[in-house]
């Protein structure tokens, strides 16, 4: 009876430890590698691709670095649709910059792309990007609070349920 009073005890106060942490102290603090991209380049190892503001609204006039480990490749130039090219470019991995916007694309030679691959790299300038990412999912369950108040009635209930379960009287005939 009293070790059941003590893992009753114990459960309530982790319980309540759990619900004065707010559930951003489970979020990791590291930063994430970036998402490489995959590009199928067209005929010609000619790279496309598009320069558009976080509305949607292409970036007309925006200067496109192409650059591979550092190395600038190519400095292009988006046009009144924003959309920029560059002939020439080997397969491989490049980082694409433009303003205020930055992607890592794999960049794939014409009819080796996978099926997966765009057709052309985007990319999205301005401050107020979201790139979200489909994090832990066990990190993703416990922000949201029905899971948390779950887990919490089921830590009170469960050892409440056994204590009533304890039949310490003989059994009725």
């Amino acid at each position: 009876m009293k070790k059941m009073n003590t893992f009753t005890l114990m459960m309530v106060a982790l319980a309540t430890l759990g619900l004065c942490f707010p559930s951003v102290g489970l979020c990791s603090t590291t930063t994430a590698k970036p998402q490489v991209s995959d590009v199928a380049l067209m005929n010609g190892n000619v790279l496309v691709g598009q320069v558009v503001n976080s509305s949607g609204a292409a970036v007309t006039e925006a200067p496109v670095l192409l650059q591979q480990e550092n190395r600038t490749i190519a400095t292009l130039k988006t046009n009144k649709d924003g959309f920029f090219a560059a002939k020439n470019v080997p397969a491989g991995i490049y980082d694409l910059s433009a303003t205020d916007g930055k992607g890592v694309y794999r960049l794939w030679a014409p009819k080796t792309a996978p099926p997966t691959a765009q057709k052309g790299a985007l990319l999205v300038t301005g401050k107020n990007v979201a790139r979200g990412q489909y994090g832990s999912g066990l990190r993703n369950m416990l922000a949201n609070p029905w899971i948390v108040g779950g887990i919490v009635a089921a830590a009170v209930a469960i050892p409440v349920a056994i204590h009533n379960a304890d039949n310490d009287s003989p059994a009725s005939p």
